[in-house]
């Protein structure tokens, strides 16, 4: 008898098991295929992808806590990395930069070598923000450029980021398959039937793939231990982003009274108004 309990249709992405199971596995890899063509827009047109070896990059779940790679290679040689990042790491961009010497150092050749390399793309699914500055602007592509001429330098290195929170787009609104998968990653978890706007056949295939009920029970075992950790792991951030804001809009009432007071005495306002209506002490309004 079968007494799983099933709160959730679809897989989380956002997990271990998860990223691994749809994207990880050789049985998927065309789904793996359709996301990395998408992304590239035609490009590169990848028809083949063989699996890597990610011992060097860290494969324990405890240990990376937010980040899971899959390290694979294209039919041309090229080399692609795909990341599937939490939470914000403080150098997380210099994370990147050093995992991409791996896929680089490994095409190394003993003997005589002209040191020509294959691309290398390090593609990055973000569920956090790191540029404030345009709530739009969320699919960055990174290469080496002169700053002068602002012409590409070296095109064989590409560092890809997708800041998943920033892509809002309703079911209604998806255009092309690249805004489809961003949809899936984003909303799966949350899904309990497919879209219809996502008939195309590589995504009844993913919808198969994702279904928790189609589990073995050591997949669904599985499954939970790893959606643990990472709900556990959420909480933590969660907690320490809601624990910097109170402290962040302590400090900010604490600077605006200070200024107010300032503006206050600065206008010839007695220290006994300035004291009433800021809530400052005298020391502090003396200081001004």
């Amino acid at each position: 008898m079968d007494n799983r309990d099933f709160k959730d249709r679809y897989v989380n992405p956002y997990t271990d098991f998860g990223f691994k199971k749809l994207f990880g596995s050789e049985i998927n890899k065309d789904l793996l295929i359709s996301f990395i063509n998408s992304l590239l827009k035609g490009r590169e047109e990848i028809k083949d992808l063989t699996y890597l070896n990610t011992e060097h990059l860290g494969t324990r779940e405890m240990e990376r806590k937010a980040v899971f790679d899959v390290y694979c290679e294209n039919e041309k040689g090229e080399k692609i990395l795909v990341e599937m990042q939490r939470g914000e790491q403080q150098f997380f961009k210099d994370r990147s930069l050093y995992y991409a010497t791996f896929p680089i150092r490994e095409q190394g050749q003993k003997g005589e070598w002209n040191y020509r390399l294959k691309s290398v793309y390090v593609i990055g699914i973000l569920n956090f923000t790191f540029d404030q500055r345009d709530d739009q602007y969320f699919h960055h592509e990174v290469q080496l450029m002169d700053k002068r001429t602002k012409e590409v330098f070296y095109d064989k290195l590409t560092f890809i980021y997708l800041e998943m929170p920033k892509f809002n787009k309703q079911e209604e609104e998806l255009n092309g398959m690249f805004e489809k998968w961003l949809f899936v990653l984003r909303n799966l978890s949350r899904l309990m039937e497919r879209p219809r706007a996502l008939q195309e056949r590589i995504f009844t295939k993913l919808f198969e793939a994702a279904e928790i009920a189609q589990f073995t029970q050591q997949e669904f075992q599985a499954y939970e231990e790893s959606l643990k950790i990472y709900r556990d792991w959420k909480n933590t951030i969660d907690t320490a982003e809601q624990k910097g804001h109170s402290k962040g809009l302590v400090e900010g009432r604490a600077e605006e009274k200070t200024e107010i007071a300032y503006k206050m005495k600065r206008d010839g306002m007695p220290a006994e108004m300035i004291l009433k209506y800021t809530g400052l002490s005298k020391e502090e309004i003396e200081k001004l």
